[in-house]
């Protein structure tokens, strides 16, 4: 039977059997509170069993379990381009969903299945909530905070991000400190402490090894600048919060 008729059939079938989907409203509102970081709405949905409520689901292979990670994927992507458009870093964003969705392998019940989209979901909404709370940002602002987020590895100057945005230098530092309240310099040294709190709290990587990874000038630089951020070297800071959030 060719894939057109056997498709001709199922329709038939399914309509006989009054199979529908969820209203595109109902998915629209919760992919839009997301989006906006309506923490209240998105949590109330988890509370209420929305991803797993068998109604108006597709049925996307008969292997219950995979078609509950079918709709999963389904919804990350969907929650992705929601927040990208709502001004999330593109590269954090499909990145968060690249590590969400490595996670769905572990799930072996469709109840973990559940949790762990509530978590994605919350996660998505608690970050897109912060973007709003901080300011509204132009898209040349946006292109700056994703570049940088994408090159943290490297030594990113105001000339790198003046000539990916086609602004001058003058300009372009102007708007970056009246739109997020601090200076192209301070930002991109707070995502690299940033990413270094990450590698001392994830990693075995050793001092050097983080300071080279992230293109400061020394081990010592990288010490200095850490501890004045965050109140401790990195070696203490390891010492307190190493494997804590596991």
């Amino acid at each position: 039977m060719s894939l057109q008729n056997e498709w001709y059939l199922k329709e038939v079938f399914d309509n006989e059997l009054l199979t529908k989907h969820k209203p595109i409203e109902f998915e629209y509102s919760f992919y839009q509170a997301v989006k906006s970081g309506d923490m209240n709405y998105v949590r109330e949905d988890c509370q209420k069993g929305g991803f797993s409520n068998p109604d108006g689901i597709g049925v996307l292979s008969k292997n219950s379990l995979i078609n509950m990670k079918y709709h999963f994927v389904i919804s990350v992507a969907m929650i992705t381009r929601h927040c990208v458009e709502g001004g999330m870093e593109f590269e954090q964003a499909y990145r968060l969903s690249d590590f969400y969705i490595l996670k769905l392998d572990n799930c072996s019940t469709i109840q973990a299945v559940t949790e762990l989209h509530d978590n994605m979901a919350l996660d998505f909404t608690g970050k897109m909530l912060l973007l709003k709370n901080s300011s509204i940002i132009s898209k040349s602002i946006l292109l700056c905070t994703d570049y940088i987020y994408n090159h943290i590895h490297d030594r990113v100057t105001v000339d790198d991000l003046s000539n990916y945005t086609n602004l001058s230098k003058s300009y372009l530092s102007r708007l970056f400190k009246q739109e997020l309240g601090i200076s192209i310099s301070d930002y991109i040294r707070e995502k690299k402490i940033e990413k270094a709190q990450n590698l001392l709290k994830y990693s075995d990587f050793t001092s050097i090894e983080i300071a080279n990874y992230l293109a400061f000038a020394s081990q010592s630089h990288f010490i200095h600048t850490f501890e004045k951020q965050v109140g401790l070297t990195p070696k203490k800071y390891r010492d307190k919060y190493y494997h804590n959030s596991w």
